[in-house]
Formats: C-alpha cells, sequence, structure tokens
C-alpha cells in the first residue's frame, strides 16, 4: 500500500463518523494498535520536545525502509502518533521526508485539537521527517 493509500484510507475510516467524540474515541482506539516502544528504549533522547504529554518515538531502518515504534502517557496522544506512524512505517527516508501529510486536514485534526495537542502533533510530525533527513545524510 502506497503512502498516499495508506492516507486515503484513514480519510475514509473517518469519514464514518459525524460526531468529533466518535472520532476521538476511534483515535483512542487507534493507539492501542501502536507498535509499542520497549521501556528500556523511553528515555529523553526519544522523548518529543513540545508535545503537552510525554512521547517517546524510536526510529529503525531495514531495507531501506523507517520504521517507528512509539508510545505516549496520554491516550489521545498515543493515537495520534498511532496514526502518524501507521501511515509512515515502512516507507524510505525520502518519502517521508517529502510527505504531505493530507490526511490531517482532510480529518479536520488540526481543527479540533486543542492548541497545545495541535503543537503536539506539528513537533510529532517536525520529529519523524527530521528522523528520515538525518537517515537521508547517513
Amino acid at each position: 500500500m502506497t503512502l498516499d493509500q495508506k492516507q486515503q484510507e484513514i480519510v475514509e475510516e473517518f469519514e464514518i463518523y459525524d460526531d468529533w467524540m466518535d472520532k476521538y474515541e476511534y483515535i483512542i482506539e487507534l493507539g492501542k494498535d501502536l507498535p509499542m516502544i520497549s521501556e528500556s528504549e523511553k528515555t529523553d533522547d526519544k522523548l518529543i520536545e513540545g508535545c503537552q504529554s510525554r512521547v517517546w518515538l524510536a526510529t529503525n531502518i531495514s531495507d531501506g525502509k523507517m520504521q517507528f515504534t512509539a508510545d505516549s502517557d496520554a491516550i489521545i496522544t498515543k493515537g495520534i502518533i498511532g496514526l502518524l506512524v501507521r501511515v509512515l512505517n515502512n516507507e524510505s527516508p525520502r518519502d517521508i521526508a517529502t510527505a504531505d501529510l493530507r490526511f490531517i486536514q482532510e480529518i479536520g485534526l488540526h481543527e479540533h485539537l486543542s492548541p497545545t495537542r495541535s503543537n503536539g502533533l506539528a513537533s510529532m510530525v517536525k520529529r519523524i521527517k527530521l528522523s528520515a533527513l538525518k537517515a537521508l545524510q547517513d
């Protein structure tokens, strides 16, 4: 499945729900499917700065594709990072670095998050893209 197809799948899933409370519940459910970071990797260097809650992100590269594991101490934030991991996991660093994450706007996520959570989302995207750029340089 391409990066664009993964984004479209999420957009279509969110179209099922009319009410944003139902969408929040769905985001929380998605967090339960997140590839979990090991406790030993929950270190300060894996914390994403700029998030209201604590969010850890670990990256690995195998066969030219990036894999992500993550966790958060807040259930909604765990779902948000879960969405990003779902779209970007197993993609090339170049595709991640240049990805237009249109699904965020299309599902209305930015406009329905508090300003602090919206800033956290931006920090998560920035951290993932910076990891991809670093991988391109290595």
